[in-house]
């Protein structure tokens, strides 16, 4: 089954993600989401999946700068909209594979899934 991997190519997370993938053979496809962005539909089926709140990267900088206003009062259609608007405050990699999402990277749930 082919993974879909989605983030932005200079992220230190995302480098550790590809090294992993590559030195293990697992094959991707990778989608970088600051060039191409992220489709809202994408976002709203991955909240479904894991919840809003795991993809949503308050610990960046992005997010962090936003006004308190933003930050507020955080619902899940607030969330999609600021992740559509701003794909850096997405956290990464996401890894899509069928219905199956991953979202982060951890060498040892890489390992249960991959190996």
């Amino acid at each position: 089954m082919t993974i879909s991997m989605y983030g932005i190519k200079n992220c230190d997370t995302m480098k550790r993600a590809f090294g992993w993938l590559d030195k293990h053979g697992v094959g991707y496809d990778f989608h970088d989401y600051k060039k191409e962005g992220v489709a809202k539909a994408d976002l709203e089926r991955w909240c479904k999946l894991v919840g809003w709140e795991a993809l949503l990267n308050r610990a960046g900088t992005t997010f962090k700068k936003l006004p308190d206003a933003d930050k507020e009062g955080l619902t899940e259609k607030k969330a999609i909209a600021l992740m559509t608007a701003q794909p850096s405050m997405i956290k990464r990699p996401v890894l899509v594979r069928g219905q199956h999402l991953l979202v982060g990277f951890k060498p040892e749930i890489y390992e249960k899934e991959f190996v």
